[in-house]
């Protein structure tokens, strides 16, 4: 058994080359060989957001608190609360984050593939934030 005491892993600032906005992300787990899941606490401030990215083999998302949003490539933007639970199939394109009024927590659970968890790709345009 390994227990993770709260606090004892420290929070660390979403990168700009992968983010817009101020995110920040509380590791929660890390794959432990033979497993491949890996979970994360992230809080997106209003506005703050994901650039579009993928996962060789999906993702799952548990809103916690605040109100998001999430797009799929070619989808429209959906609203999404707590209680929520998102999944993005292996190598979906999508963002998400908060709205741009309200903040929102979410849990991250991803598995890693050859070491890899994500591949990210361009920023999401003001533009297409606001659709």
């Amino acid at each position: 058994m390994d227990i993770k005491r709260s606090g004892s892993q420290p929070s660390s600032k979403g990168s700009a080359e992968y983010f817009t906005g101020t995110v920040r992300i509380d590791p929660l787990f890390q794959a432990n060989d033979p497993a491949r899941a890996i979970g994360a606490s992230v809080t997106f401030e209003p506005g703050a957001r994901t650039a579009w990215h993928t996962h060789p083999l999906g993702q799952t998302l548990i809103v916690t608190a605040g109100c998001g949003l999430a797009q799929r490539w070619g989808g429209q933007i959906e609203q999404i609360r707590p209680g929520d639970v998102i999944w993005f199939p292996p190598a979906e394109k999508h963002w998400h984050g908060a709205t741009a009024t309200t903040a929102m927590t979410h849990i991250a659970i991803q598995e890693q593939l050859d070491g890899k968890t994500v591949d990210w790709m361009e920023h999401v345009s003001e533009e297409q934030y606001q659709s």
